[in-house]
């Protein structure tokens, strides 16, 4: 009897010193390294869609993708049981999706690299899902190591930083984390509800020409090259929504192409104001283009269609 209580009390004291099975960790781990792929999907589809001929925010972009979907995949293929890498891996994760979102916020806010954004839905929705990844991997790099077994009924050696975060450490990086997930949810409040929706028309008094790799083509009177779009008619535009965000039309008089060899029309856009045709072509600038004598939205295939600088023949 006293034989049987022996081996059922060991069985009791192994099955409490047996490793927890982390479930919270696990879930932390998978919904952020979800989190981090989503956003990765997100900029990879905006980048294939219109960023990848910006210049400098293009390349930035790409690099934005393959380093958000490698650390999503380091974040889920980690054990937890190798403690350090697994926190190491989420702490890049928590900072990358931070650092993505204040790249956002200021390029939206001033701007950045010559290239000013706009409020759209793929936006807002990548800074929603780069905060939520900030909360959960900043909470899985925090998490309590999961517990270790006790062999042979010695006692394991004590843990030490970063294995074992100290509760004091814990709790105020805790507290940071929290800081810093609202101070971001504010300051993308404020950010996105002051930003514009859409870009301001490309409203010109004049069309002119410059010559950008040897052909004249037409320009604003501010000198940034026009396009057309391959799937217009000379009386309609097929530009609008999030094409017309990152394409302005260009709104005027016909006027404005005084002296020009081609003929200058208008077209009426569906709210009502006069976009500028070029020989039958409606006209727009591109976003992509931050200077005069750029023409990076030439020959892509972009937003449902070919894009095109438009050329002028004396």
């Amino acid at each position: 009897m006293a034989q049987r209580q022996s081996v059922t009390g060991r069985s009791m004291r192994d099955h409490a010193q047996r490793p927890a099975p982390g479930w919270p960790n696990v879930i932390l781990r998978v919904v952020g390294s979800g989190l981090l792929i989503a956003t990765a999907a997100i900029h990879l589809d905006l980048y294939l869609t219109g960023y990848r001929t910006i210049p400098t925010i293009g390349w930035l972009f790409l690099l934005q993708v393959i380093a958000a979907f490698g650390l999503g995949l380091a974040v889920l293929a980690i054990p937890s049981r190798f403690v350090i890498a697994s926190r190491l891996a989420a702490a890049a994760g928590a900072g990358f999706a931070l650092a993505t979102l204040g790249g956002y916020l200021l390029t939206v806010w001033i701007g950045l690299f010559g290239f000013k954004e706009v409020r759209t839905g793929a936006g807002i929705a990548a800074g929603v899902v780069e905060v939520a990844a900030f909360v959960a991997l900043a909470a899985l790099a925090l998490a309590p190591a999961p517990a270790t077994a006790v062999a042979d009924g010695a006692a394991a050696a004590p843990a030490t930083f970063p294995t074992q975060i100290p509760p004091a450490t814990a709790r105020a990086a805790g507290i940071t984390a929290a800081g810093l997930t609202v101070a971001a949810l504010v300051l993308f409040g404020l950010v996105v509800a002051g930003a514009s929706s859409s870009a301001p028309p490309a409203t010109t008094t004049a069309l002119k020409t410059t010559t950008i790799g040897g052909t004249t083509v037409l320009t604003n009177a501010k000198g940034f090259t026009l396009y057309s779009f391959a799937p217009d008619t000379p009386t309609t535009s097929k530009c609008y929504g999030t094409c017309a965000v990152y394409w302005p039309p260009v709104t005027g008089t016909a006027a404005a192409g005084s002296g020009l060899p081609g003929t200058v029309g208008t077209i009426k856009r569906t709210d009502g104001s006069e976009q500028l045709t070029y020989n039958g072509h409606p006209l727009y600038t591109y976003i992509g283009d931050s200077a005069p004598g750029q023409a990076s939205g030439n020959n892509i295939n972009l937003n449902g269609g070919l894009w095109l600088e438009v050329p002028v023949s004396r």
